[in-house]
């Protein structure tokens, strides 16, 4: 959501751009307040699923209040992958200033190096995917974000870990929706493609009850 403000040049977009750029955390204030009103359009009346957030504390108790008062049974999906596989993977990327198409170095590269397939463009790589922003990125992770599996287990939140590394995203996706439905989470004829992955963070689904 920060992206699409940011492609936007509001004042959202202005005001977390730097931060992003440099791998810091926009303030909690400003995004639980894109959380709060993208929770309220009609494409998440029966449910969402968040990558990314929350991230911090703060933000994961302004979300279970959300989600409770819509009426919905929040679950954490925990996607666990090595720190260097994200650093690799992340510092592969490489996307197209004129069309937006993203490219990885390993699994998809371009059929001419450094350049798009699609209009011939020099590909760029964006400053929140060099590696010194990554790991400042990962740093504020344990100090911030994994903190939080705990207290999803405290307040009684299912929390799930699935192992994402050397696994296709359909996959991941697939072992995500066996396990909500094992756990009674999921209907038994739920759709495979309705669970998403997510990559670094903290991920919820959440289905109403």
């Amino acid at each position: 959501m920060l992206r699409t403000h940011i492609e936007a040049g509001d004042a959202v977009g202005r005001n977390s751009e730097g931060l992003i750029k440099a791998g810091k955390l926009a303030p909690d204030q400003l995004v639980n307040d894109l959380i709060r009103d993208r929770l309220a359009q009609a494409d998440c009346q029966e449910g969402m699923i968040l990558d990314g957030y929350p991230r911090t504390l703060n933000q994961a108790k302004v979300l279970l209040d959300l989600v409770r008062t819509y009426g919905f049974g929040p679950v954490v999906v925990h996607l666990v992958v090595d720190h260097e596989r994200i650093v690799a993977r992340l510092s592969g990327r490489r996307i197209c200033p004129l069309c937006g198409t993203l490219y990885s170095l390993k699994t998809n590269p371009p059929k001419i190096a450094g350049i798009c397939d699609l209009d011939g463009t020099k590909l760029v790589t964006r400053e929140d995917d060099q590696e010194p922003v990554i790991r400042e990125r990962l740093d504020q992770y344990e100090v911030q974000t994994r903190p939080l599996l705990d207290y999803f287990r405290q307040q009684g939140v299912p929390v799930f870990e699935v192992g994402g590394a050397g696994a296709t995203p359909d996959q991941i996706s697939n072992t995500i929706c066996d396990e909500l439905r094992a756990a009674g989470l999921a209907k038994a004829g739920m759709a495979r493609d309705r669970a998403e992955a997510g990559v670094l963070s903290v991920s919820d689904a959440g289905t109403r009850n």
